[in-house]
């Protein structure tokens, strides 16, 4: 294994910007300690701006070392229509009409379960929800269920343990829950093509399995929580604020086309230019748009593009060096921390894979998805939702890592036993 002195630097700056990710917490308390320069501190602690910060020494290192042409040459090579749909889907899914329809259909479902309400939101947004995520994509799923669980669920009322068990059930279900078509799950997307992975393939293959194991993961964080969740007013759960049927249609219109052109940023970023004139125009049925949350998760994935596009040398015979059966919790555990997408990626460029490799490949990359925040791109959407809820207003690396433990090792025996 050897790589250019550039990959190796990358490599090494992969790593810091990992150490950084789990570091965050750090800064967040440095920022309160010493306010002078609170404001430097703060900027370090958020998750979303780590890997874009490392990119960005990346590409400095680079124009010295290899001169600015080619630098500019590597980053123009790289694809960045991912971080770009999910900053556009993100701001689509996070209004106002969309949530209220969403939390109708839970309010209607939650009406037929002989429970408590809030036990049973709770219940049908971290199920239903992650599901939706095959349909109108992880990173709208993952907007939509953190936005209707910030209030009533990670209110000032609610417990460290609620919190972080919460927040590992959704992280994996989201992973997992957008197998069920191709075009949904990042991970999913970047080999569907390749590997010729079509409709049929993912629900037979995939999704029923996905189905399966979500359903368990929801019932059982709702078992385990239910004398907090039943202690939870009914009336915290609130509901967002009626819309005209009108305007949900024309945002769901709106929605259907960024996920219809997700490949093509020329035509969805034109969508999203449509989209803000009319948000403006009928500026009464609107909240405010989660332009800079989608900025920030948008960076994120930037910023992993940029350095996991150097990381080739050493993924490739990592990969080729297993078979199909330690790929699978291999892929688990490397997931964690490069990201699942990026993996997938990586080995949609190997020639000669079985289909059971190839399968090994991506079930082991969506069930380590919520293990920490940098293993599934909707995974920061959810931080940066949700993080001021928690102590210091940040999300502890290891408290996400012992919420999603029991959820994925669900997932993980599901996709194999099933």
């Amino acid at each position: 294994m050897s790589g250019s002195t550039i990959e190796v630097i990358a490599a090494a700056l992969f790593a810091l910007a990992v150490l950084h990710t789990f570091s965050t917490p750090m800064f967040e308390r440095m920022a309160h300690a010493h306010p002078r320069h609170g404001g430097v501190w703060h900027l370090l602690g958020e998750v979303e701006v780590v890997f874009g910060l490392w990119a960005m020494v990346l590409v400095v290192v680079m124009g010295a070392l290899i001169g600015t042409g080619d630098t500019i040459a590597y980053l123009e090579s790289r694809n960045f229509t991912e971080p770009m749909f999910v900053f556009v889907i993100m701001v689509v899914a996070g209004t106002r009409p969309v949530l209220s329809l969403a939390g109708q259909a839970v309010r209607a479902l939650c009406r037929v379960l002989p429970m408590a309400p809030a036990v049973g939101t709770f219940l049908v947004v971290m199920w239903l929800v992650p599901l939706l995520g095959s349909f109108i994509t992880e990173p709208a799923a993952m907007t939509l269920a953190a936005l209707m669980l910030r209030d009533p669920y990670f209110g000032a009322g609610a417990s460290s343990r609620m919190k972080y068990a919460t927040l590992g059930v959704l992280f994996v279900n989201v992973s997992i829950g957008g197998t069920l078509t191709p075009f949904a799950a990042p991970p999913v997307l970047m080999v569907a093509g390749p590997w010729g992975w079509d409709m049929a393939f993912m629900f037979t293959q995939f999704g029923w399995k996905a189905i399966v194991l979500v359903s368990i993961n929801a019932i059982g964080a709702t078992l385990f929580l239910r004398r907090e969740l039943a202690a939870l007013p009914a009336s915290e759960a609130a509901a967002v604020a009626p819309v005209p049927a009108t305007v949900v249609a024309v945002h769901l219109l709106f929605l259907l086309g960024v996920v219809v052109f997700a490949h093509h940023p020329v035509v969805f970023i034109g969508l999203l230019m449509f989209f803000l004139g009319y948000t403006t125009a009928y500026e009464r049925h609107q909240d405010k748009l989660m332009l800079r949350e989608g900025l920030l998760v948008a960076f994120f994935l930037a910023g992993l593009v940029v350095l996991g596009g150097q990381q080739r040398w050493w993924l490739e015979p990592l990969l080729r060096g297993m078979n199909a059966d330690t790929v699978y919790f291999g892929a688990i555990g490397l997931t964690a921390i490069t990201d699942n997408a990026a993996l997938t990626y990586l080995g949609s460029l190997v020639d000669g894979l079985s289909a059971e490799f190839k399968w090994m490949l991506v079930a082991g990359a969506v069930t380590g998805g919520g293990l920490t925040v940098i293993a599934n791109a909707p995974n920061p959407a959810g931080v940066s939702i949700l993080r001021s809820r928690f102590d210091g207003g940040a999300v502890s690396p290891l408290g996400l890592l012992m919420g999603a433990a029991v959820p994925t090792l669900v997932a993980a025996l599901g996709f194999r036993i099933l």
